[in-house]
């Protein structure tokens, strides 16, 4: 019977995400025959769970969404990350009625009750020892999120007022094509009808949002992906740098924290690191918290501007022997400038 139950919760878990699932798929995940996997199907039919069946070429198993459910289905470490995960979703923004941080401060006071009896006190426990600090950040609303990923999965126009950077407000028409959350900011990423080009808009510039009903064929996005071009976007101006680290990466991702950087381990005691400033000075405000040597490869101004700064440090200081950080011997790339 203890097999049938974690068979029966496996299954149930997988199907909880939400799509559908081809019986050959569900068979080679769970390690069943088709027929023992019709047979939980049942069950869980039995026990109050709505699964739809496809039959057919072609056909799948998917539980149904928008009808009443049992209770929510997670084992301990699921439950532990939904109520983390609603914490720290509640702490980002400015607790504005309606706001995606509200939802989650509401959601994160009702999760025990979705949840069998034996995962409440784990629940209750975890709400009792934590606290969060609250970050400030721009925010979008629930209904907001909600009406765009209506329309993304549509593929549905939708239009909205969008004051932009300097003020101006503008009615836009747009095909959107995905949200994005990329440093504490929610983006919707479209493509403008008006301006005939793919646009990128702060949600929480964006007032009233409404599906048109008029439907649209996905263009071919250039870029991998919507994170990809959001970022190639926002760093289009900033100088980009890379980065050798004579540091284990935990250290250099911990001083970098604030940076959208892209931080690889070289091995265990060198890590790569490239990202894009608006200056040298931030760069080095960073640095500085490191106990380590590193070698810097950018512009020849930007290496210009790091090489004075340490010179006035070395003029600004007696002179003492150096201690600390070995210099690093790694290979570095190939770049216009290096400051080290």
């Amino acid at each position: 019977m203890a097999d049938v139950t974690e068979r029966m919760l496996a299954l149930l878990s997988t199907l909880q995400t939400g799509r559908p699932f081809s019986g050959e798929e569900l068979t080679r995940r769970l390690g069943v025959s088709p027929r023992t996997l019709r047979r939980d199907v049942d069950r869980l039919r039995g026990y109050g769970y709505p699964v739809e069946t496809q039959p057919g070429p072609g056909g799948f198993y998917r539980l149904a969404a928008g009808r009443t459910m049992p209770p929510l289905v997670l084992d301990d470490d699921e439950a532990v990350a939904t109520l983390l995960g609603l914490a720290s979703l509640a702490a980002v923004g400015t607790s504005v009625a309606g706001g995606i941080d509200d939802a989650a401060t509401r959601a994160y006071g009702k999760l025990d009750q979705f949840l069998p009896a034996r995962l409440r006190p784990r629940v209750a426990s975890v709400r009792s020892s934590l606290e969060t600090s609250p970050q400030q950040a721009p925010n979008v609303t629930a209904d907001q999120l909600g009406t765009i990923a209506d329309a993304i999965t549509r593929r549905e126009t939708v239009t909205f007022g969008y004051t932009n950077a300097s003020g101006e407000r503008r009615d836009r028409r747009v095909e959107p094509y995905r949200q994005v959350h990329h440093l504490m900011r929610w983006y919707l990423l479209g493509w403008d009808l008006e301006r005939e080009d793919w646009r990128l808009f702060r949600l929480d510039r964006i007032s009233t949002p409404v599906r048109t009903g008029d439907r649209f064929v996905t263009r071919p996005l250039p870029a991998d992906s919507a994170l990809e071009y959001l970022r190639q976007g926002i760093n289009r101006s900033k100088q980009p740098v890379d980065l050798l680290v004579a540091a284990p990466a935990a250290d250099v991702i911990d001083a970098l924290k604030f940076h959208d950087a892209e931080i690889h381990a070289s091995d265990d005691r060198h890590t790569n690191v490239r990202l894009a400033l608006d200056s040298w000075q931030w760069l080095v405000l960073s640095l500085a918290f490191l106990d380590a040597d590193f070698q810097i490869h950018a512009g020849a101004r930007f290496t210009r501007a790091c090489r004075a700064f340490g010179e006035r440090l070395v003029a600004a200081t007696p002179h003492t022997p150096r201690t600390g950080g070995s210099q690093s011997t790694s290979p570095v790339p190939d770049s216009t400038d290096t400051a080290t």
